[in-house]
């Protein structure tokens, strides 16, 4: 499982406590996991999250960076920057070529959003109305996507107005998603 963290997770381990998504109890100290490159607007970082392993249940997790979705191997504002690409219009291969990223990959995020964006327009709406209850109506768009996104920009707004601009646009919105931007969405029923 992972976790998202600051930039400073051996701090945040040892100092207050992170807590087990699974059962509640507190994270200790257990090695790093694996060294991985992320591509983000600063070229490629290479990191080594810390791992924490929970004294309740005893599981191990993978403590990321807030800014890195799981299982992806560029910054969730690239991501997002693929995703409003989409929406103004541009193809995935000429978004593709102008962010140096595979065609087919920058193709499936695409698909993954546009198959969540009933979902991300829920979390989107639902975050700017808790953050901003007098915010202007989020007005459709032309499409699903767009929709979703212009959600999740006003959610995020909302967000840097009440609690200041700390953290970045895309960030915020991949907390509003639990980091889901790409993942599959469990659909009820």
């Amino acid at each position: 499982m992972m976790l998202r963290l600051g930039s400073d997770a051996d701090q945040e381990l040892s100092g207050a406590g992170v807590a087990c998504p699974a059962c509640g109890h507190l994270l200790a100290p257990w090695g790093y996991a694996r060294r991985r490159s992320v591509l983000g607007h600063d070229g490629i970082t290479h990191l080594r999250p810390r791992r924490g392993r929970c004294r309740g249940c005893r599981t191990t997790h993978v403590l990321l960076p807030a800014s890195c979705l799981p299982r992806r191997a560029v910054t969730v504002q690239v991501v997002g920057e693929v995703l409003l690409a989409k929406v103004r219009g541009a193809s995935h291969r000429r978004i593709a070529a102008d962010l140096g990223l595979p065609a087919d990959t920058v193709r499936g995020w695409i698909r993954r959003a546009t198959a969540n964006a009933s979902w991300l327009r829920e979390c989107g709406t639902i975050m700017a109305v808790r953050l901003d209850s007098m915010c202007a109506p989020i007005l459709p768009t032309s499409t699903l996507l767009g929709d979703a996104m212009d959600a999740l920009g006003t959610a995020a707004a909302a967000a840097t107005r009440r609690l200041g601009a700390d953290v970045p646009p895309w960030e915020r919105i991949a907390i509003f998603t639990n980091w889901r931007l790409l993942s599959p969405v469990a659909r009820p029923g």
